[in-house]
């Protein structure tokens, strides 16, 4: 396993996600295929979950039955479920809508483990924003003032942004995929919320906190 690209990936997947794609015909040219061989990138991801799952079960003191319990939830729930439904969702989408001939390759259709691995590149900033960084804020995110809503309620805002930005990225390194532009359509959606919530004075972050840990 390639542990130092992988970390190379998940570091500009950050800061810079186009660079990542950049790479993705040189390795359907020289491995045939899409999507990953190297499992390198979900074994630091799932870890970074597990730390994550870790720390927050200490910040909360649930005890060690609290954190095994929070440690199945944020990788297996959170991470592989969720992404399970959401790979499959835009899979089905993209072969059924948007995929068209093609000179470029024989195989038209967009491989269901490519499709993972997109939800995998497109959480690795989600980790970053709530699982790390709300972490180290959350007692300026959960305070009753409307700045601090504003703060919290932007984190996830940046956080859904990136995903659809970085999913859109993967489907539209495939050359045989037309309109890949409708996996950024959710951000209106989410945008509207987001809107709203500060209207109302909707703390997000503290929500979903509650949700998870009561």
């Amino acid at each position: 396993m390639d542990f130092q690209f992988a970390l190379w990936q998940m570091a500009y997947l950050c800061i810079s996600p186009r660079i990542v794609y950049r790479n993705i015909h040189y390795h359907k040219q020289t491995k045939n295929q899409w999507a990953r061989d190297d499992p390198a990138f979900m074994v630091i991801l799932s870890g970074l979950l597990g730390c994550s799952a870790i720390a927050w079960g200490l910040v909360y003191g649930h005890g060690m039955i609290g954190i095994l319990r929070m440690i199945l939830y944020m990788v297996f729930v959170d991470f592989v479920v969720i992404g399970v439904i959401v790979a499959t969702v835009c899979w089905a989408i993209a072969n059924r809508f948007l995929a068209r001939a093609s000179v470029y390759s024989t195989d038209q259709s967009v491989e269901w483990q490519y499709a993972f691995d997109i939800h995998c590149n497109a959480f690795m900033p989600v980790i970053v924003l709530l699982y790390i960084i709300q972490m180290v804020f959350m007692k300026i995110l959960l305070k009753d003032a409307w700045i601090c809503t504003l703060l919290g309620n932007t984190l996830y805002m940046t956080a859904i942004v990136y995903y659809c930005y970085i999913t859109f990225l993967g489907y539209n390194a495939l050359p045989f995929l037309r309109h890949p532009e409708m996996f950024l359509y959710p951000i209106t959606i989410f945008a509207i919320v987001y809107v709203i919530a500060l209207i109302l004075g909707i703390n997000i972050s503290s929500k979903v906190l509650f949700l998870y840990f009561g």
